[in-house]
């Protein structure tokens, strides 16, 4: 396949193995800049299929795709959509495992470009400060909208909330299901995929066991 010149003009932005990968330019375009490509060559996409863009039905879903695909589905490769965290003193001297559970997943796979849907369970120890509970949430959102492996995925969270803490006692765990496999190739709608990442106390097993055990709960 051969790629335009204007997308090999910039090398890489250069990648820890946790990176999304990246050119280095691409923030240089304005959102609304974005969103004007984009609607123009997923015309072209629809036109090359066939479809008729003067019915009523399809006429706008150029723009909308845009819009979509900046502001929604993968608003999280931009920096400035990273939410601010909260942390404050933990008073209660709570030291605790405090689980954070079945948060609903939406991402994309970066293979397909099709839905990867689950859930992840997130915990850590506090130490001298906690984080609020909805920014957990919002990290999980922010890292998944974008595309994405789900290895990947689960080691940013974990990366990300070990340097909001300042310190490794972190878990977290997604189970997910991937449209990739469930809509197309071997259509298998039955699996999920499950990944891990275990860090400082968490790496205990007694404390891993307890982690999987309240996940598991009904």
């Amino acid at each position: 396949m051969n790629i335009p010149a204007n997308l090999l003009k910039l090398e890489s932005k250069p990648l820890k193995h946790i990176d999304t990968p990246l050119r280095l330019d691409a923030f240089d375009l304005p959102d609304n800049d974005k969103m004007k490509q984009i609607e123009f060559h997923f015309t072209r996409i629809m036109d090359i299929l066939g479809l008729d863009l003067t019915d009523d039905s399809l006429r706008g879903t150029p723009k909308r795709v845009a819009k979509m695909f900046v502001n929604e589905s993968f608003s999280g490769l931009n920096p400035k959509n990273k939410p601010e965290i909260s942390l404050f003193e933990n008073k209660y001297g709570y030291h605790k495992m405090l689980l954070e559970k079945d948060i609903t997943l939406y991402s994309n796979c970066e293979h397909h470009f099709v839905p990867i849907i689950g859930k992840a369970h997130v915990a850590y120890i506090p130490h001298k400060e906690v984080i609020g509970l909805s920014k957990i949430n919002r990290l999980v959102q922010y890292y998944a909208k974008r595309p994405q492996v789900q290895e990947r995925l689960t080691i940013q969270i974990s990366e990300a909330l070990k340097e909001i803490l300042n310190h490794d006692d972190v878990a977290v765990y997604i189970e997910a299901d991937h449209l990739c496999v469930a809509s197309r190739g071997i259509k298998d709608t039955s699996s999920k995929t499950v990944t891990s990442v275990f860090s400082g106390q968490f790496e205990d097993d007694s404390i891993k066991q307890e982690f999987l055990h309240q996940i598991n709960k009904i």
